[in-house]
């Protein structure tokens, strides 16, 4: 049995083959076409390997600079104080009674000797009513003493009695004369709790919350009183600071009247009130490290409140005309602090300096910085030593570059 070969294979489409090739060759030359003369320059491809190639020395980094400068930098010690009276008074009824009326509103200023509140008063005036009697009552005892002597003592005179009756009745005045004294004393007692009755402020100052509402039975003994007042104006402010800063506030508080202080709020950003140092504490606190020191205030216009947390800034001295620049100049890395100097060509090089004080935003430096130096304040992320710099002038365009222009304007 033979076996014959195969026929050869015959494309069953060559139209639809035709027509694909076709339309290949003509995309093909579309594309040709339109790189070689429709595209702009910056497209070639040669181009665009050369701009990337180089993009990364071409363009110099845009930042912003500041000159810096010789100048007065105050030195501040800082720290965290707590506001607190000159006087915190908790007012006390002196006597035991039935509170009738509070005479004040809780939260206003009083003065010292203002009615605050009153007790019953009748118990005190019967209590008086009965020393005055029993006053009466023994004076006029002695004054009969004191007629008898006298008579005794002109029959003794005659002899017509003895001198032991006229030494008795003598004995007997002076006994009566201790017993008015006595009932003296107690009318004045009386006297005295009856005016306790009226509950009157002992200083002057903002009285707070009432702690006992009329009706109620009061105690001398109580507590909580029947309210506080503080005085606001002026107020003081305790703080504390380490012991290292010992010697320079013994040397400011020798070389000033007083040091400035300066009261400022929980963020340091609004400024509260400007007092001075009053005194410092007898001893260093051994289990903190730290001394205790009160500070100032008048307080005019009550910015600052009973027990408030503050920051407290302390003048200690003046740094005259010392080299400073911005403290956002100032940057912190492995080998230490340095900022970046600009010179005119904007060539950028890393200068190694020494921070010192800083006053606002101007912070002391030592190292190899001139006045007129030009330092970078921002724009340091991807700054490195050698480096291009482009400087930006806040609100302007930048040094060196040409304004863009606007379509249908000729360069």
């Amino acid at each position: 049995m033979g076996s014959s070969a195969a026929p050869p294979l015959r494309p069953r489409h060559p139209v639809r083959t035709a027509l694909i090739a076709a339309v290949l060759a003509g995309l093909i030359g579309g594309v040709w076409y339109w790189s070689d003369h429709l595209a702009p320059p910056s497209a070639a491809p040669g181009a665009e390997k050369k701009g990337r190639k180089g993009a990364g020395n071409s363009h110099p980094q845009p930042v912003s600079v500041a000159a810096a400068r010789k100048t007065d930098i105050r030195v501040w010690l800082n720290a965290l104080g707590t506001v607190t009276p000159v006087n915190l008074v908790t007012v006390h009824a002196k006597v035991d009674g039935t509170l009738l009326s509070v005479n004040f509103r809780e939260g206003q200023m009083v003065r010292a000797g203002q009615l605050l509140a009153r007790i019953d008063p009748r118990p005190f005036q019967i209590q008086l009513d009965q020393a005055s009697g029993q006053l009466q009552r023994d004076s006029a005892l002695l004054d009969n003493a004191r007629i008898d002597l006298a008579r005794y003592r002109q029959l003794l005179a005659r002899d017509a009695i003895a001198s032991q009756q006229v030494d008795t009745q003598d004995a007997l005045v002076r006994q009566y004369q201790g017993t008015v004294e006595t009932d003296r004393s107690q009318v004045d007692n009386a006297r005295l709790q009856l005016e306790w009755t009226r509950v009157t402020a002992p200083s002057s100052g903002r009285i707070g919350l009432r702690q006992i509402d009329p009706g109620n039975q009061v105690h001398a003994s109580d507590a909580n009183g029947l309210a506080s007042i503080a005085r606001l104006q002026p107020t003081t402010v305790l703080f504390a600071v380490p012991e290292a800063n010992l010697a320079a506030i013994h040397h400011g508080t020798s070389a000033h009247d007083a040091l400035h202080v300066e009261a400022w709020d929980r963020e340091q950003k609004n400024h509260l009130a400007d007092g001075q140092l009053l005194t410092t504490d007898n001893q260093i606190d051994t289990a903190t490290g730290t001394l205790r020191i009160r500070a100032g205030f008048a307080n005019r216009d009550n910015a600052l409140f009973p027990n408030q947390f503050v920051n407290i800034r302390l003048l200690l001295g003046t740094l005259p005309q010392v080299l400073a620049v911005p403290a956002a100049a100032i940057q912190r890395g492995e080998q230490g602090s340095f900022v970046y100097r600009v010179n005119a060509d904007g060539i950028v090089t890393r200068v190694a300096v020494v921070p010192g004080a800083q006053d606002g935003d101007w912070v002391a430096i030592e190292g190899t910085i001139e006045a007129g130096d030009k330092v970078v304040i921002d724009g340091t992320d991807k700054l490195r030593d050698g480096a291009r710099a482009e400087i930006i002038v806040p609100g302007g365009p930048a040094r060196g570059r040409k304004p863009a222009i606007r379509s249908g304007q000729q360069s």
